[in-house]
């Protein structure tokens, strides 16, 4: 009878373990598909962040890995950013630094981003998200 309320207990034990790294990995994959929809498919990051070739398709393999700008504005503009830098992975900054920018448009140094690029005013959650994508895209 011990033995067995043991191996009860063991078993139960296992199953709770298991079950809180199930839901962690459940939660990690749902803020993954979260910060790819809002870097994709709401911001379209890629579209100033990823080379193009000469047909103006993305480069297979280079997505958000940075590009030169591929428009200038209207009226000159001093500050304009002539390329995107490089997203994937965040590569100029931490993850917490990332959600900081996103969260309250300003860079690591307290600048604030060159246009094109605006100044996004995400709530925490979007940014973590975004944030979490990006830094995904390194490994």
């Amino acid at each position: 009878m011990k033995n067995l309320l043991k191996t009860s207990l063991a078993a139960a034990v296992l199953f709770i373990i298991a079950s809180g790294t199930h839901a962690q990995e459940n939660n990690r994959t749902e803020l993954l598909a979260r910060g790819r929809y809002l870097v994709q498919g709401v911001g379209l990051c890629i579209d100033c962040h990823s080379p193009r070739d000469e047909k103006g398709q993305f480069i297979p393999g280079q997505v958000l890995k940075g590009a030169p700008i591929g428009f200038v504005p209207a009226a000159p503009m001093p500050a304009w950013g002539a390329v995107a830098p490089a997203l994937a992975g965040l590569p100029t900054m931490t993850e917490a630094q990332a959600v900081q920018f996103l969260q309250h448009g300003l860079k690591p140094d307290g600048s604030r981003p060159r246009p094109p690029m605006p100044e996004y005013r995400l709530n925490e959650a979007d940014a973590t998200a975004v944030a979490a994508y990006l830094k995904s895209l390194g490994q």
